[in-house]
């Protein structure tokens, strides 16, 4: 093999876990998750993990392909970028001693971005800090907003506590440490494959799948994050199924509002990987084992 590790990223159902694990058996690889919901237990089903649908407490292998860094933490427990970075860097020499060929799979730019280019010097943050970052952005949007800066865009929770805990901490915008050089890239050299079907077959594809995954699974899961007071804004869907349970709306509504915000979810990754991602080989398709022998050309 010309290459010594792979990336395969794409938007939320573009298919890419398939592939990676089908080109995982040819090429005696190893899956390791780049993806910040899949990183959760308890939500398998919900965050369309590799292992949904799968009965199994041991979340290491399918089919024989080892599988690193899925189905780790609780729904309560906060991983920050330097966290997966270093989780990601124990992982991968775990995969190297195995004799295998590291796969990086997933749809989360900021992992992507920082096993490529590695993180930026920024100090710890306390726990004090970090905790109030994450209390305000749940209970005082407002008053973060005045925070931080005018042009920061609040994608998602946990990313708009990241940018304010490290506001909190150092009293310096996270867009100004962002602008330091970086270190700890872990996989600079990557070979970089981009699923990416058009937008129209992802947005049938994100409709046809949430109704199956419902009867697969995540309603199940949902009832288990109430029963045990977990954190289900950690996973689109989940939010959408506890508010059902409670008789908050009814499950059409969950269906629906679950398919919108996995469509714009889709669409900023879609965006990231536009602007973001230099890919060197590019499947614009749900993949197909043609697509396989393609890549394997490239790699061999």
């Amino acid at each position: 093999m010309k290459i010594k590790s792979l990336i395969i990223a794409g938007p939320t159902a573009s298919g890419k876990s398939d592939f990676a694990h089908k080109l995982a058996k040819r090429i005696n690889g190893a899956i390791i998750n780049c993806d910040s919901v899949q990183i959760y237990r308890g939500i398998e089903n919900i965050s369309a993990s590799p292992f949904a649908e799968i009965r199994t407490n041991n979340y290491d292998e399918i089919d024989g392909v080892p599988y690193k860094l899925f189905s780790i933490l609780s729904l309560n427990e906060h991983l920050s970028v330097m966290d997966y970075l270093r989780l990601a860097s124990e992982a991968m020499n775990e995969v190297v001693k195995m004799g295998k060929m590291p796969i990086f799979v997933g749809g989360s730019g900021y992992y992507i971005n920082v096993l490529i280019h590695g993180i930026s010097a920024i100090p710890e943050i306390s726990t004090k800090n970090r905790e109030k970052a994450r209390n305000m952005v749940k209970k005082y949007p407002d008053s973060v907003s005045k925070l931080l800066p005018e042009d920061f865009v609040k994608t998602d929770p946990q990313r708009t506590a990241r940018a304010l805990e490290v506001f909190l901490e150092t009293g310096t915008p996270l867009s100004e440490w962002q602008k330091l050089p970086r270190r700890g890239a872990l996989i600079p050299d990557a070979y970089k494959i981009l699923i990416s079907p058009n937008r129209e077959l992802l947005l049938k594809r994100i409709a046809q799948r949430i109704p199956n995954m419902i009867n697969g699974g995540a309603l199940i899961e949902a009832q288990s994050i109430i029963a045990n007071n977990m954190d289900d804004k950690r996973a689109i869907g989940a939010e959408q199924l506890c508010k059902m349970l409670n008789n908050e709306i009814t499950e059409q509504q969950a269906i629906d509002n679950w398919i919108i915000k996995t469509n714009q979810y889709a669409k900023r990754q879609r965006t990231w990987f536009r602007t973001q991602f230099a890919p060197d080989y590019e499947i614009l398709r749900v993949p197909t084992d043609v697509d396989i022998e393609n890549v394997l050309e490239k790699i061999a």
